[in-house]
């Protein structure tokens, strides 16, 4: 019997926004002004935009509504209260802080849990997390299993955390040289790639035998969820509430930016799953940092519009059609033999520029040279995930080569329909024709600290 549920968005559309492609030459002249990063493109030059699905996803009719329940109170705010409750009932923590988003909560947490020196483990850093470990004297270090990095294999959970691996390093290190250990759901730097529950129990087994901390960046956490239910049978006929409140009950602490899964413009927190001492220093410290604990940087509303968002997230009806239409693309661009990271994750679509553009080496940056191209091509902006993205050896300054070389294409929550899809395939198939035509970039000027954000690029060829 068919299934038509499954054949359609899991929503309707009540209201349109205007977006139109601006002729190439136009396209041309943007992306030099914006010295060949995406990044400093102004939103009128962009046709399909998927830099990001952060804060780019489209609310519901309920979040809207709950956005006028919205209290402004500095303290005691009802909306804290509603959100407190949402954020209890999902996770299951007993300790709540909002923050305005993922790194502010990066931002408080952080300084309590690392001294000067200590090592942070992590499936994978993502590039704020990173950047916030190293700002705060510690040393991110991945450990991520092997599986991840060839994209053309399919392995279910490549987001797993190398257990042998870390367990060794934490041998070598010695356990008081460890800040605590971070599982980031789904793993972006990976490709999005879901983290397995066995794993997970496998992580905290760890963290007990030498007493460390389990810290979950949970930005996507319901969408790691719904890849456990599909892809490992014990949870085939659980809930996906029930699954979220299990994952998180390994971990000690969560930081989430709720401009993802949350389905929120802006906001973010910490949670804390019963470690008292730890919740009044991050009270503390929010004040300073963030605003008064029960605001944390956000208004009123924006909390009533993520209490609702939060549990929207955990509906698997949505959830399949949000996964569903980044299959729909990956499907396009497998049947032409562009590469990508397989199976394909949460969120995004993630190309592998290695195998796109063999002839551009690391230090050229092939990702950032597709990304470029892709622009110019449709007006469909992307985001490198590779080395530019990584940056430079803190100690010696020279540039690290990434395992992995990714354009992602990160499909905002709700907002484009399959035909949008088509364009952006379309357009990646055109490229792939021509891809040999493709020259690398150099780096014109840099800050010390995220500097995929504003540096500048040029051609190497116009030296």
């Amino acid at each position: 019997m068919c299934d038509y549920s499954k054949m359609a968005e899991a929503y309707k559309i009540k209201m349109v926004e205007s977006i139109s492609l601006i002729p190439k030459e136009e396209r041309e002249r943007r992306i030099v002004e914006a010295g060949y990063n995406q990044f400093a493109l102004r939103a009128e030059d962009i046709f399909i935009d998927l830099l990001t699905d952060s804060g780019t996803g489209a609310m519901s009719d309920k979040q809207w509504s709950a956005l006028m329940l919205g209290d402004e109170s500095y303290a005691g705010s009802r909306s804290f209260y509603r959100l407190e409750e949402a954020v209890k009932g999902v996770v299951g923590y007993r300790y709540f802080v909002p923050t305005h988003q993922g790194r502010g909560a990066e931002n408080v947490l952080f300084p309590l849990l690392i001294k000067e020196g200590q090592y942070v483990i992590n499936n994978m850093h993502f590039d704020t997390t990173k950047a916030h470990v190293e700002l705060k004297g510690g040393r991110a270090v991945n450990m991520v299993i092997q599986e991840a990095y060839d994209t053309q294999l399919e392995h279910p959970f490549k987001g797993n955390v190398d257990i042998e691996e870390m367990e060794r390093f934490i041998l070598e290190k010695g356990r008081e040289n460890i800040a605590f250990i971070m599982i980031t759901i789904t793993c972006n730097s990976a490709g999005g790639q879901p983290v397995s529950m066995d794993n997970i129990r496998e992580v905290r087994r760890v963290a007990d035998r030498y007493n460390l901390k389990v810290v979950f960046d949970s930005a996507r956490f319901a969408e790691n969820a719904y890849f456990i239910k599909r892809r490992e049978d014990e949870f085939k006929d659980r809930e996906i509430s029930s699954i979220i409140r299990e994952m998180f009950s390994y971990g000690d602490a969560l930081t989430m930016s709720a401009k993802k899964d949350a389905i929120v413009n802006m906001g973010g927190m910490i949670a804390i799953r019963e470690d008292e001492k730890l919740y009044t220093q991050v009270r503390a410290m929010v004040v300073p940092m963030e605003g008064f604990p029960t605001y944390g940087g956000l208004s009123g509303r924006d909390m009533d519009a993520m209490a609702v968002g939060l549990v929207e997230s955990t509906d698997e009806a949505y959830l399949s059609t949000r996964i569903g239409q980044i299959e729909y693309l990956a499907d396009k661009l497998i049947e032409a033999g562009i590469p990508i990271q397989r199976p394909v994750g949460g969120h995004a679509v993630f190309v592998d520029a290695r195998r796109f553009l063999p002839h551009v080496p690391f230090n050229q940056f092939p990702a950032q040279a597709l990304c470029v191209e892709l622009y110019r091509e449709a007006g469909v902006r992307g985001v490198e995930i590779g080395s530019f993205l990584l940056g430079r050896d803190p100690d010696s300054g020279q540039q690290l080569e990434s395992p992995l070389e990714l354009l992602r294409l990160t499909i905002p929550r709700r907002v484009y329909t399959n035909s949008h899809m088509d364009v952006v395939a379309a357009a990646l198939i055109n490229i792939y024709k021509r891809r040999q035509e493709i020259g690398g970039y150099e780096i014109v000027s840099e800050p010390e600290v995220l500097r995929h954000f504003t540096a500048r690029l040029k051609p190497v060829k116009d030296r």
